[in-house]
Formats: C-alpha cells, structure tokens, sequence
C-alpha cells in the first residue's frame, strides 16, 4: 500500500518543536504485526502532554500521539486477528514511543490488541476509550475489595473528566449512591443528568486542612486526582473501605500517615491501565459492553472532532476546560 494517508505528528529537536497534520505512507509506520484502518481515536489528558515541549512523557520523536485507537484490520501476520476484525488498542507504549491513534492507519502488535466485544460498536468503544477503561477497572478493584451497592456512598472526584464522568455513570447503572465532586458547580445538570446523586464542590472534599484521621464518609472512591485530595479522602473513608487513585492532576505528593491504614483497615488501590494484564484488559472491556455500559454513553461526549482540530482542542485539557470526553473521527 504506497497511498498516502493523513497523521497528526509531533516533533522536537534542539530548536524547533512543531505538530502538524502530515501526508505519510504506511512505510513510515513501525514495523508491527497488524495494520489497521483506524475509525476512531481520542482525546486523553496524556494526549495532551505527549502534544507539548515540556510534556516529559514522549520518549522519541518524531512521533504520532493517539493513546487509544479502534479500528479494522487491514492485513495481519498474527493468527489471532484476521482481516476485517474490528479491534481496540488502548495503552501500553501507544502514542508515547510507538506512532498512536491520531492517523489514519496504525500498526500495532498484536499482543496489545482487544477483540471488540459484542454490543460495542467501534464509535462507542472510542467514547469509553483508556478514561472508560481506567475508571471500569476501578470499579473492577474496588468490587474485588469488598465494594457493594449496599456497602455506602461512593465518591468520584473529577466529576466532570473523562475518568470520572464514565466512573459516575457506570456506578449509577450498577446501583450505587454516587457523590459526584466537581470544581465546575455550572455543570450540575451534566453531572446529575450522568448519575450522580449528590454533588459537592472540591473544597468539601479538601478544604487544605487535612486531618490524618477524620469522620467516616464514603465507602468507596474513585479518584482521577491525587496529591491532597487523595489524603483527604484516606482520611474519611469508612472502616475498610477503599479508594482507587488513577491520576495526578492534583500532585505526586499525597500528605497521610499510616493511621487510615492501621486504625481502619482501608485500602488504597493503584490503577495501571497502561500494563494491565491481557486477562484482566479483555475482562474490564467484556464488562465495559455489558453490565457497566453506561446508560447516558453518548451525553459523556463534549464534541466529535477531525484530525486538523486535535492541536486547538489539546489544550482545553491541561486547563482543566473540557466535559466529558471527546473523540476523534478518522
């Protein structure tokens, strides 16, 4: 195949970074054992970093970012995929040292891809993308830790991103008291209309003054944030109750002690959805086309985008301006 076909690509040299939509061959892609027609791609708060200077997450340029990608396959030298299977890559070195979704075609191993599940079309799996999968594999670890229905409310910071306006909306499906937390108290209607029950603002959940030991509030939380929020919630979280941390918007630096942990049992669970064993991986999508689906999907997307609107969109993320997710059309 010697036609050319459309990449958004991001170079850094000395003196010069640039990001610019490119006509590329599939020769310009790297070597790997399935080539696929990407449908869609999105937009993810790493996407953002890999699409700066000084974004420190890119290992070697030039290259094309895109976390998340599915597509159909074209060709394929692994036996598992066959031309014309529609397929899910998420995570791994995609879009950081391997060329990602934000280009027509990809190539990627075939150990990094999903089967798309019945009841997910190639659209909706894109709406999900690595937000939905990060905030379904939360969901995954704090059942497995002992989280119910019936266990107490379940907070989501970040109400309004990716991760936390999927994890809302999923936990609502599933029947859980859902208390959304939000910097944006404009979008309450949004937030409501996605699942939550109860709606504080950030400052509720840390006020700056963060006790070590502090009343007993949520019996679950997911939380996209990090740094002193996650202390904050260590500190309310109900007798053995857990909290899973998937970001850092908030900080590395998380102010705690070991009293949570000691006095009342709690758990604090690390999502990696970048290296996430393939028998979990193929677990959480299953249930992402299934039981935790979310009800109110399409009302999580702010926009759908073209590849020449990726560079104005980018920065809405690392401002803190964006609902919900977006995805990009191929």
């Amino acid at each position: 195949m010697d036609a050319q076909f459309k990449a958004l690509m991001v170079n850094k040299t000395e003196n010069h970074f640039s990001l610019t939509v490119n006509d590329i061959t599939i020769n310009e892609l790297p070597d790997a054992d399935v080539l696929i027609k990407v449908a869609y791609s999105s937009i993810n708060y790493k996407d953002s970093l890999a699409c700066i200077p000084n974004g420190k997450i890119v290992t070697s340029y030039p290259l094309i970012p895109g976390i998340d990608l599915a597509g159909v396959v074209v060709s394929s030298q692994d036996p598992r995929y066959q031309k014309g299977d529609e397929v899910i890559a998420t995570s791994y070195e995609i879009g950081v040292s391997h060329h990602g979704g934000y280009s027509e075609y990809a190539r990627i191993p075939g150990d990094w891809l999903v089967p798309l599940p019945e009841n997910l079309n190639l659209k909706e799996a894109m709406v999900l993308g690595t937000a939905g999968f990060t905030a379904a594999l939360s969901i995954q670890r704090l059942e497995d830790n002992g989280l119910t229905p019936n266990s107490g409310k379940v907070l989501v910071t970040g109400a309004t991103g990716g991760v936390g306006s999927l994890a809302i909306s999923m936990l609502a499906r599933k029947g859980y008291d859902v208390v959304a937390s939000t910097g944006k108290i404009s979008e309450d209607d949004f937030i409501k209309k996605i699942g939550a029950k109860n709606i504080i603002t950030r400052e509720e959940v840390n006020s700056g003054n963060i006790r070590l030991i502090d009343s007993q509030v949520w019996a679950g939380a997911i939380d996209p944030v990090g740094g002193s929020t996650l202390a904050s919630i260590l500190s309310k979280l109900n007798y053995n109750g857990s909290v899973a941390v998937s970001g850092l918007t908030g900080g590395v630096e998380v102010p705690t002690s070991v009293l949570p942990f000691i006095l009342r049992g709690i758990n604090l669970l690390g999502i990696d959805s970048v290296h996430c064993p393939m028998e979990i991986r193929k677990t959480i999508w299953n249930r992402l086309a299934n039981d935790l689906k979310p009800d109110h999907l399409f009302d999580s997307i702010q926009k759908e985008i073209t590849l020449e609107e990726i560079p104005i969109t980018l920065p809405s993320l690392l401002k803190g301006q964006a609902r919900g997710r977006i995805i990009v059309k191929l």
